[in-house]
């Protein structure tokens, strides 16, 4: 085996197959040609990915691996690591969009010949579309650290031959990331989409702690083809990230007509853009750094509104953001909520309000972004049009002097120092939870307010939503800028006339609980039956049911949203992120279907009905669905539930209980005695439901009445 040969783990190997890793281990047992291992280690070994193939193609377990799986596992197994096959593989996949005929002429020969002849026509297309290698985030590959990569870079293209470069480098920079999820700190699409349309419809646009470029893909595909930018600027610290980024814009973007920039240092440090002048900046900027450059960095031209302390790292980001903006240029900061109260940045947050430079604050809800457990705030700064930083330059392009959006109130309220700042907070509009976000709602609300601000200079108070507060009224001690700090509050509970609606539907539902109360019978118990028990493994293998597993990944048809375990827990609707991949291999809800929880050691089953189909099954469920001409589906989950069931189907290999869905039980009944417990299994679950149902409206009509009763909304009488 040649030592540079791509390697797989049996999770891989699981995958290229469509079985579980269980199976691949019985395999390795069962089968002694199996292929031995090549790397790794004693727990988790790798095996040569070409070697594998063969083995599952003679054992007819294998009729053909798919193109997107096989170019993902050369990415995955590359022996020089992912980054850099992800790095070769866009150099390759730039070069097949925009000189096909100089691709198709260097891979045709040996792998060899191939790895050789690439340096070249990489430099060429990698020197026309991000600029000289001395500038550039992306090095120039030479001939030796491209041999390994030849088949992939084969395959890569290929690919790209059938869905187009950029959408193949998507999808393989995409498993990358879902793959490493501790190793980057990413902005989901909800808040990159609802930063980009704040930013307007920019030029020229930079994001100086770019990662791997989701902010400027966003603002790049906000607006029609007329809107594009005319410029990209990226920089990140991580040289690897930086490399990612730039060949990400350079395949997304346009070379006709959209310049892309991207460079590999620290912004704060060593920024790569110091005569820029910008029409927008996007940022999701690191949080709570100490070692930004504080002490090198005093007499820098960039703190116009003040030098910043050593904890405000992110204060500093502010201004090196408004350092790199034209005059009446707008920038877009993801920020942690301690920016706007801690004490030691007050000094320049007043500076920043007195000269009308940062316009609005929104909060949104814990959620949205890393980090997922609290609410993060988005900055939006304009520019003043008297403003002149040193550290940029007082000219701007022609194109930059054009731009619409951020730029197009340049003479209007928005560009005038601001008497106002507008204050929005999320929270109640949408529920807690990162996989419970409405973006749609969200993205609306807080872009229809921001854009009435950004014209006519306020906007009609909304209690509890949004605020434009007078600027001399957060000019105090503390200059505290948290939006909940300034909001008046919402009508408890909706007021009292909703208060009212609660406590009917209580009522209403407390009566319907009262008719469902289920029957328990007379007398003494019955003896324990002693049916014939069968479990659902063998169910399966006998065809009477379909088993099948969520998947972490979600994917989908687009807009389908995901059933979370949480949901099935609390009965709940699907509320997971809708799936936007039209991943084929994910698994879709359908009536009848039974969907069991496998951690917690709980007894929960839910029968999945009209309104709860077509969601995809999340990750730590399993889901069966029983052939209805053999198993009753109520039955099944009835049976399912059981306490002793479940007991003696779990494990606990940990602190948690793990159930082994396959060996829980149920008895061997004909069909019309199943469809007898049945309909008593779906009344009990509808007791259910009613009950649950009912202590979520006592609960918000509790607090309700405690929040009038505090604020004065609701008299005592």
């Amino acid at each position: 085996m040649p030592d540079n040969a791509t390697e797989v783990t049996a999770a891989g190997i699981a995958r290229l197959a469509g079985v579980g890793r269980a199976a691949v281990s019985n395999w390795r047992r069962r089968h002694a040609d199996f292929p031995k291992p090549v790397g790794g280690t004693e727990t988790s070994p790798s095996f040569a990915l070409a070697e594998i193939e063969d083995w599952l193609r003679t054992q007819g377990k294998l009729a053909e691996v798919p193109l997107r799986e096989r170019v993902w596992q050369q990415v995955a197994g590359h022996p020089a690591g992912a980054v850099t096959a992800l790095v070769h593989t866009g150099c390759v996949l730039l070069l097949v969009r925009e000189r096909p005929t100089a691709w198709r002429a260097t891979a045709a020969g040996s792998d060899d010949t191939c790895a050789e002849l690439l340096p070249t026509a990489l430099a060429q297309v990698l020197d026309g579309r991000l600029g000289g290698e001395w500038l550039r985030a992306v090095r120039t590959p030479d001939a030796t650290a491209l041999a390994a990569s030849v088949p992939l870079l084969r395959a890569a293209a290929e690919l790209a031959a059938q869905e187009g470069p950029s959408p193949a480098y998507e999808f393989l920079l995409g498993r990358h990331l879902d793959a490493n999820p501790r190793q980057y700190t990413l902005t989901p699409p909800g808040p990159a989409a609802l930063m980009a349309a704040l930013a307007g419809h920019p030029r020229t646009v930079l994001d100086p702690a770019c990662g791997t470029a989701s902010l400027l893909c966003a603002v790049a595909e906000a607006g029609g083809e007329s809107d594009r930018p005319s410029a990209l600027y990226a920089q990140d610290a991580d040289p690897d990230l930086a490399a990612l980024a730039a060949l990400r814009l350079a395949l997304r973007a346009d070379a006709r007509t959209t310049e892309v920039r991207a460079a590999a240092a620290d912004t704060l440090r060593a920024d790569a853009y110091p005569q820029i002048s910008v029409d927008a900046v996007v940022s999701h900027p690191p949080f709570n750094e100490r070692n930004w450059g504080h002490d090198e960095l005093a007499y820098d031209p960039r703190w116009e509104y003040g030098f910043p302390a050593r904890t405000e790292s992110e204060l500093a980001w502010v201004q090196h953001a408004l350092a790199r903006l034209r005059p009446g240029g707008t920038a877009v900061l993801l920020m942690p909520p301690a920016a706007a109260s801690r004490r030691s940045g007050r000094r320049i947050r007043a500076d920043l309000l007195r000269r009308g430079a940062l316009r609005a604050v929104v909060a949104l809800p814990a959620g949205a972004a890393p980090p997922y457990g609290i609410p993060l705030h988005l900055w939006i700064l304009r520019k003043p049009e008297t403003s002149t930083s040193a550290g940029a330059s007082a000219s701007t392009t022609a194109g930059a002097r054009t731009a619409t959006g951020g730029g197009r109130n340049a003479t209007g309220p928005g560009a005038r120092t601001a008497p106002e700042l507008l204050l929005v907070d999320t929270a109640d509009l949408s529920e807690a939870g990162r996989d419970r976000l409405d973006w749609a709602a969200l993205h609306t609300a807080v872009l229809t307010t921001w854009q009435t601000f950004d014209r006519d200079g306020t906007v009609e108070e909304r209690p509890g939503v949004s605020r434009a507060v007078p600027v001399i009224e957060l000019l105090d001690d503390d200059v505290d800028l948290a939006p909940a700090r300034h909001l008046p509050p919402s009508a408890a509970g909706g007021g009292v006339a909703e208060l009212a609606s609660v406590r009917e539907r209580l009522a209403d539902t407390l009566r319907l609980t009262a008719e469902l109360n289920p029957h328990t019978g007379t007398g003494a118990s019955a003896p324990p039956a002693h049916w014939p028990l069968t479990t659902v493994g063998e169910l399966a293998r006998a065809g009477a049911l379909v088993l099948r597993t969520g998947s972490a990944a979600g994917g989908g048809p687009a807009g389908a949203r995901v059933l979370t375990e949480q949901d099935v827990l609390t009965g709940g609707t699907a509320s997971g992120a809708p799936g936007d991949t039209g991943d084929g291999d994910a698994v879709l809800t359908a009536p009848g279907d039974v969907v069991v929880p496998v951690l917690g050691g709980g007894s929960i089953a839910r029968v999945v009905d009209e309104a709860g189909a077509g969601a995809v099954l999340g990750r730590n469920l399993h889901l069966l669905r029983p052939d209805p001409a053999a198993v009753d589906p109520w039955f099944l989950a009835g049976f399912l539930r059981g306490t002793a069931n479940n007991r003696q189907a779990s494990s606990f290999a940990s602190t948690a209980a793990r159930l082994d869905v396959r060996r829980l039980q149920l008895p061997r009944l004909p069909l019309a005695d199943q469809r007898r417990y049945g309909d008593r299994f779906r009344a009990l679950a509808a007791f259910e439901d009613a009950l649950r149902l009912a202590g979520r409206l006592g609960e918000q009509l509790v607090q309700g009445l405690y929040d009038g009763l505090a604020d004065g909304t609701v008299p005592p009488e």
